[in-house]
Order: C-alpha cells, then structure tokens, then sequence
C-alpha cells in the first residue's frame, strides 16, 4: 500500500468527520485521541464523570476504523483471568482447550479500570507494554494495531484501588472529556429525537492494515535533533521542580516524540514543530508526576507545575 502523509491527513479527516455525526462538539479531544491511536503504544486515560461519552468516543472509533472492539468492566471482584482467558477442560476432545479472554482485541475499553484490584489491573500490563499475554508458560501474541483505552470516574474514591505508578506511565496520554456546551447538548438531544433509537450505524473509513500503513508513515515524519532535546529538556525539568516527588520517566520524552510526529502527520506536515511539543506536554507529562504533599496543601496542580517548566525551558528555534 502506497501511502504518504498527505493520504494520511486525508484518511484522519474523514475518521474524524464520520466519529463526530455521534460524539458532537469534542473535535480537539478526538483528534488527541485519533493522535494517539496513529502512534505506536497509543494507549490512552480518560478520567471524566460519568455520562460524558467515554464509551460511546472508544466503540465509535472501533467501529469507524473497522477494528475489533471489547468493553471490559472492571469490578472488586474481577479475576485476571477474566481479562486474559485460560485453559478450560473440554469434554468431546477429553483435552484442555485455549478460551481467549476479552483482551484478545484491537481495541480495549477498561471501564472504571480503578474498581478492579491491584493484582487485576496487573493483568493488563504485559498486554500494553509487551503485546502479548502468557497463559500457562505460553506466550500468544495480541491483534495488531492493540490499544487500550481506559476510564476512571474522579468523585467516587469508595471501593476503589488507585491505579499503580508503573501502570499510569504505560498511558500515553492521560485527557478529560468535559461538559459540552449548551448549543451542543441541545444538539444532541436533537438528533437523538430525530434518529428514533440510540444506535448510530457509522460508516467503517479504514481498515486494521490501512491504520498499521499509517503509522509506519507517522514513523517517517522528520523530527529535528533540536526538537528531540526540548523534549527531553521538558521531561528532565519536571525532574528537577522543587514541587515535585518523582518526576517524568523517558517514557514521558517517548510519548512526546510519538505523539507529535502524528499530529504533524494529521496537518499533513512532514516535520514537527516547536509549537507541537507545546500542545502535548499537559496530556503526556501530567500523569506521570507525583507531586510533594506540601503542594497538594496549597492546592497546586501538575498543570501549574508543567506552565512553570514550559516557562523555563528554551524554545529552539526553527531552521
């Protein structure tokens, strides 16, 4: 498949287009999204209330992009096992047959990804880092493209196990869905009561081979020797902020690098920009920050933190 990064703006604008006749008035956030998707290890947080589409934004983009698409809901009482799936003893063949949990798909809605235990959420680390799960000292492969799309509800701490430091980090980008506003919730409601039903049947754009041909043209997007170390000058100062405990690891840098040379590819640019960096820092670095207590006391934030070390560090200038 003959492809270039125009193909490729082209491609993200038809997605986006198709994703917006259900999820209205979110077009900076599903083009975050979309970003991380075209990026290798892609894998995304959304923390919001409930009811604001969190669902719907995952499923719609499975459903666009022609992947396979599994809703995971994570419960105290969920097994890893019922992530991964196991051997399960099967009486006509009188032998112990493979059942493929739910983690076996393209894309992957961790609901309330906090609700589960520790050693349940674990379950999904082997599978966002490594592509893979071991079941029984056998290692299978997972659906290539794979990514895993989380949520977690932000006033209900009740019952919950806050997701560990090394699982935060394997997210490439933690975002937030927010309210629409007034005109676009009075849209909404108005296409549903024209509609008659909730289902949307929304045109498939691409396909799983089509999506892995644009990321390999993604990976070909020129990034200045410049530009790289802003990147990283932006992690290794969240590092170095009186404020914060532990900050960015080289993850963070990573992500920053990913997720700009998508975006640029989405503007149908062949080069990232200063101003790209800029844009990403807030979703790529805010999560994986752990601020001192002494700041949580007057009511500091990560953003606070990551405006001070954009403050701070250079811009290079473009050649």
């Amino acid at each position: 498949m003959s492809i270039d990064v125009q193909s490729v703006a082209a491609w993200g604008e038809r997605i986006l287009n198709e994703v917006e006749r259900v999820v209205i008035g979110k077009r900076p956030l599903l083009t975050q999204l979309l970003t991380a998707i075209l990026s290798s290890g892609g894998h995304v947080l959304l923390e919001d209330y409930p009811g604001l589409a969190k669902t719907l934004i995952a499923r719609s983009f499975a459903a666009v992009l022609g992947l396979s698409f599994r809703r995971i809901q994570f419960t105290p009482d969920l097994l890893p096992g019922d992530i991964t799936g196991g051997y399960v003893y099967d009486r006509n063949s009188n032998q112990f047959v493979l059942r493929q949990g739910p983690i076996f798909a393209n894309i992957i809605l961790a609901d309330e990804i906090n609700r589960a235990s520790p050693k349940t959420q674990s379950a999904l680390l082997e599978a966002m880092q490594e592509y893979q799960v071991t079941l029984e000292g056998e290692t299978r492969r997972l659906p290539e493209p794979f990514l895993v799309i989380a949520t977690q509800n932000p006033i209900e701490y009740e019952g919950t196990f806050p997701l560990p430091e090394a699982q935060l980090d394997r997210f490439m980008m933690k975002l937030s869905v927010g309210y629409p506003s007034a005109a676009d919730e009075l849209d909404i409601v108005m296409r549903r009561r024209q509609r008659g039903t909730d289902e949307v049947d929304l045109a498939v754009v691409t396909s799983a081979d089509e999506l892995l041909a644009m990321r390999q043209i993604v990976e070909q997007v020129y990034l200045d020797e410049d530009i790289a170390r802003y990147m990283v000058s932006l992690a290794a100062a969240t590092r170095q902020q009186p404020q914060v405990l532990v900050g960015s690891s080289p993850r963070g840098s990573l992500a920053l690098l990913k997720l700009c040379r998508a975006w640029a590819a989405l503007q149908g640019r062949e080069y990232v920009l200063p101003d790209d960096v800029k844009q990403f820092i807030h979703p790529a670095l805010a999560h994986r920050l752990i601020l001192n207590p002494e700041l949580w006391m007057r009511r500091g934030t990560t953003e606070t933190v990551l405006a001070q070390v954009l403050k701070t560090v250079p811009v290079p200038v473009s050649k």
